[in-house]
């Protein structure tokens, strides 16, 4: 009895060394333990075998509870990798913290973290112009081609400083600067702080990443948008409110290799705020709203607005691919600018598998020696989900998200999910002495996700070409597309 009572205090002392480096309750817990009123020398070897057992049986439960949160926590904040379990004896030997009520490996070696991915669109279009379209603005040649084909990095270089680096091997200029910046994340009141290029703050359809498309391309206010420039901003957003803001300072325009020369022009700035107006989620509603402003003072004392009818695909216009081009059905051409302002509107709602959503946007051009003209375009579009799946919507970027089949196909097992979509677009380049035509376009489409990372989208479009300087045309378009992302 003696032996096991010496046992006894023996691993007492053990467990006060232990307790000493766990977290308070880890400590209270510990200590209700061995403050027990029992007088030890007066127990039984029954007695005291028992309480042995009681106090192992508590330390592996605190080791357990230790090791869970220890090894998830953070993964579950996404900042750094998963650490696996330790003893108290490794611990000390490799210099450990303690937060929080458990041990953590010393974070000195866990950076940088590298996440490699990457995406490829295949791409196939046919078009059937009138006559009058053909004269007007030339021959679209059908074809197939690689819509992107990109490859990404990101991770953390520590624990708030994050980076992304993506290059697009189909775009023109192969390869050209997609998403390359760097971020310090947390700070207080600036919420995020980015340097580099990036989608500027502008527009719900130009910053859903197009994987999550719901068809084959953005809409025709495409062209009124500042899209990927070089700068500076700042941005956050609140999940509890589905509240995100983002302020951006650039310089415009950037080329395909992230760079901007010019004496000409300064400092542009982009903006946009969005909120949920409703949201259920018991129903699976929401109701979000946006608007967006930004100010362009171009390097290059000019400015261009375009757009061909929402296929581009490896069809880019024949400036930049002339084997196989697709005109710009609407086109300003070169205007002298000083600098253009842009207004946008936007709105989104989902109920159950039924959701959509729209954008009204507004361009002023303040132009050089001359007046000064303004273009308008807008689109609206409905899906709606024939499996049954809900389109998650993304409230830190204040999009909606990829859809992710209830049942991945597999023959004789799942079909995966199925959707369909309609959507009206319009742009207007027709104003004062610019001549750029209307264009409109109604597309029907048809998705069919395969799997989480694997898709296949069918485009038909009805596209509609009239404008001051030109008669009216028409060109019907089927397109198509396979995609998969890593």
């Amino acid at each position: 009895m003696l032996a096991r009572a010496g046992l006894l205090i023996v691993f007492s002392c053990v467990v006060c060394v232990l307790n000493n480096s766990l977290s308070a309750q880890q400590q209270s817990s510990a200590a209700e333990i061995h403050a027990s009123p029992t007088d030890e020398s007066s127990m039984t070897a029954q007695q005291i075998q028992m309480r042995f057992q009681q106090l192992e049986a508590e330390l592996q439960q605190l080791r357990s509870e230790r090791a869970v949160i220890s090894s998830g926590y953070y993964e579950m904040h996404g900042r750094r990798p998963a650490l696996k379990q330790l003893s108290v004896e490794q611990c000390v030997a490799e210099n450990c913290t303690e937060s929080a009520g458990f041990y953590l490996r010393n974070q000195k070696d866990e950076f940088p973290t590298v996440q490699i991915s990457g995406f490829i669109q295949v791409d196939a279009a046919r078009f059937n112009q009138s006559a009058t379209s053909i004269n007007t603005v030339g021959d679209a040649d059908d074809g197939a081609d690689f819509r992107r084909a990109r490859l990404m990095a990101k991770g953390h270089v520590a624990d708030n400083v994050s980076y992304l680096v993506e290059f697009d091997f189909a775009f023109p200029g192969r390869p050209s600067f997609m998403d390359v910046w760097m971020e310090i994340e947390d700070l207080p009141l600036l919420g995020n702080l980015r340097i580099g290029q990036w989608r500027q703050p502008f527009g719900m359809d130009e910053l859903t990443s197009v994987k999550e498309l719901t068809f084959l391309e953005r809409g025709l206010p495409f062209a009124l948008a500042p899209f990927r420039q070089i700068g500076i901003g700042i941005h956050d957003s609140y999940e509890q409110t589905g509240t995100t803001w983002a302020v951006s300072a650039f310089r415009y325009p950037t080329d395909p290799f992230g760079g901007n020369i010019g004496d000409a022009g300064g400092v542009s700035l982009a903006s946009r705020i969005t909120t949920l107006l409703y949201e259920d989620e018991a129903t699976k509603s929401l109701v979000h709203f946006g608007a967006d402003y930004a100010f362009i003072d171009p390097s290059t004392d000019s400015s261009r607005f375009r757009n061909t009818p929402e296929v581009f695909g490896s069809f880019q216009p024949g400036a930049t691919n002339p084997s196989n081009p697709i005109p710009f059905f609407a086109d300003t051409n070169v205007i002298p600018t000083n600098n253009f302002q842009l207004v946008n509107l936007e709105s989104g709602f989902r109920k159950g598998s039924l959701s959509g959503q729209a954008e009204w946007r507004f361009a002023h051009v303040e132009q050089v020696g001359g007046s000064s003209p303004n273009f308008q375009s807008a689109y609206a579009q409905l899906s709606y989900i024939l499996t049954g799946e809900v389109r998650p919507y993304n409230k830190k970027g204040g999009v909606f998200g990829r859809i992710v089949p209830n049942k991945p196909f597999k023959p004789g097992c799942g079909t995966g999910a199925w959707e369909t979509a309609a959507k009206l677009s319009w742009l207007d380049l027709d104003d004062a002495n610019i001549a750029g035509n209307r264009l409109t376009n109604a597309t029907l489409g048809l998705n069919w996700y395969l799997n989480k990372r694997t898709k296949f989208q069918f485009n038909y479009i009805y596209s509609l070409l009239d404008g001051t300087a030109i008669p009216r045309s028409n060109t019907n378009i089927v397109a198509m597309r396979a995609q998969i992302d890593f």
